[in-house]
């Protein structure tokens, strides 16, 4: 006696799925959006429209095989991985300060000549 609600409500959800999950080009006569209202509001008989006129039914193009490259840690990497004390850390960020002080330095120089030869308009300058 259940058997027939629960065939139903499972061709239900099958039709949903498939509609959700089918490529909007596999499907035929109707949009996708509208081919749900239809199965929602009549289960069983929009069910079964869905997988007798809406569905298109074609071979199936091959799935791309995918590769997984694995590469073993080598000890050069496992060195890089460790974290680094507090000292360590601090010492790093006062590097990168003195760079990019170095690099506004560059910045400014670099104007004050580009300021100097416009002001002669020498090119040699």
């Amino acid at each position: 006696m259940l058997l027939v609600p629960l065939l139903a409500l499972t061709l239900f959800v099958f039709a949903l799925v498939d509609i959700i999950l089918r490529p909007s080009d596999q499907v035929r006569h109707l949009p996708k959006l509208v081919w749900v209202f239809i199965v929602i509001l009549l289960p069983l008989i929009g069910s079964i429209l869905w997988f007798a006129l809406g569905r298109e039914y074609g071979p199936r193009e091959p799935r791309q095989r995918r590769t997984v490259v694995v590469r073993e840690a080598t000890p050069q990497r496992v060195q890089h991985a460790r974290t680094l004390s507090t000292e360590e850390q601090l010492a790093a960020v006062e590097k990168e300060i003195a760079y990019h002080e170095r690099q506004e330095r560059i910045r400014q120089l670099e104007e004050e000549v580009r300021r100097r030869k416009d002001a002669t308009g020498d090119p040699a300058v």
